[in-house]
């Protein structure tokens, strides 16, 4: 079955980088694109980066542009998001998401039809 399994979360210093990775399993992640969204305590679930299937467009949030990375292994079945310079607000649990083949949407949850369990980030000031 499809199934999307993140990890490379924890706690970090401010200012400091993680590398997060998606490991997908039943589907081939090179054929769909790929989003990641988080969530803060308290807070509705927010794009943060996508790549689109065939790897040539990626997006960003404004608030991570230049800080955030996404980029995909297809050999490996996995998507990473690199995050440095990262700061308290990014705090949150971090998801990865298969897009939708029925959608050009990339920033809304509801174009994604298969999600991880979610990865904590902790960015201590």
């Amino acid at each position: 079955q499809v199934q999307l399994v993140e990890s490379g979360g924890g706690l970090v210093q401010a200012g400091g980088s993680l590398r997060l990775s998606c490991a997908a399993s039943g589907f081939i992640v090179g054929a769909y694109g790929v989003g990641w969204f988080r969530q803060a305590p308290g807070k509705e679930r927010e794009f943060v980066a996508a790549v689109t299937l065939n790897g040539g467009t990626t997006y960003y949030r404004d608030s991570v542009k230049g800080r955030f990375t996404i980029s995909r292994d297809n050999a490996k079945n996995t998507v990473y998001l690199q995050m440095n310079s990262l700061k308290p607000e990014d705090t949150a649990v971090y998801y990865c998401a298969r897009h939708s083949l029925d959608t050009s949407t990339y920033f809304r949850d509801s174009s994604y039809n298969a999600w991880g369990q979610g990865t904590q980030v902790t960015v201590d000031s």
